[in-house]
């Protein structure tokens, strides 16, 4: 099956985030290039003036953001959510606080995030989800949308798997898009790069698993 048309289960669990990645959202901005011009910078890569520069700094993003950190912390809130340790859930929350790959987009992760959570209010019974929602209304927890997107695959029981690597080619398909606006990319183009960025994916997230399996 061709990776740019997702499983439906996968495409369903990344839609729970309104199909929008912090990142992604920012850069539908008027100045998106330029937030994406920063972005790749504090990454290390070169300006997305080009397709070829755009598959670097998706590489980048890839092997320094998302494979890391963003993957991980959605296995780990999930976990816990899991088993019901709103505890933990705060701890992680603190935890990324201090991740510094993750300040450039603290605020806009932050922002998605918290919106997802309301979202989730009336669901009075999900006793991690109030615990989880209250700590963030007082401040001890920031809500970042990773977190959350955890937290919702377990309340809609989506499968982890499934919802990993739903997360990672939707948000790989969300900067092609985006930026293939002004970077004049057809769709053939955008088909070959989201093709190729997303054929490791599917190892990787089995990577994942396994170690919190393991754990």
């Amino acid at each position: 099956m061709n990776m740019w048309t997702q499983p439906q289960l996968a495409q369903d669990a990344a839609e729970w985030l309104g199909d929008a990645h912090p990142l992604v959202e920012q850069l539908g901005s008027a100045d998106g290039l330029v937030s994406l011009h920063a972005f790749a910078d504090s990454l290390a890569a070169r300006p997305v003036n080009s397709l070829p520069a755009l598959r670097d700094f998706l590489r980048c993003y890839q092997q320094q953001i998302l494979l890391p950190h963003e993957l991980p912390a959605i296995r780990d809130a999930y976990t816990h959510a899991a088993h019901n340790f709103a505890r933990e859930l705060v701890a992680l929350d603190q935890q990324l606080s201090n991740e510094p790959k993750l300040r450039d987009f603290a605020a806009a992760s932050r922002r998605v995030g918290q919106a997802q959570l309301q979202r989730l209010r009336p669901l009075r019974d999900e006793r991690t989800v109030q615990r989880y929602l209250h700590a963030v209304e007082s401040g001890q927890a920031h809500g970042w949308h990773t977190l959350v997107y955890g937290l919702t695959l377990v309340v809609y029981s989506l499968p982890l798997r499934q919802g990993l690597l739903g997360y990672a080619q939707q948000t790989t398909r969300g900067f092609i898009h985006t930026a293939a606006r002004s970077l004049n990319a057809t769709e053939a183009e955008c088909r070959e790069m989201f093709d190729e960025l997303c054929a490791p994916l599917p190892v990787a997230v089995e990577s994942l698993i396994v170690k919190a399996v393991a754990a």
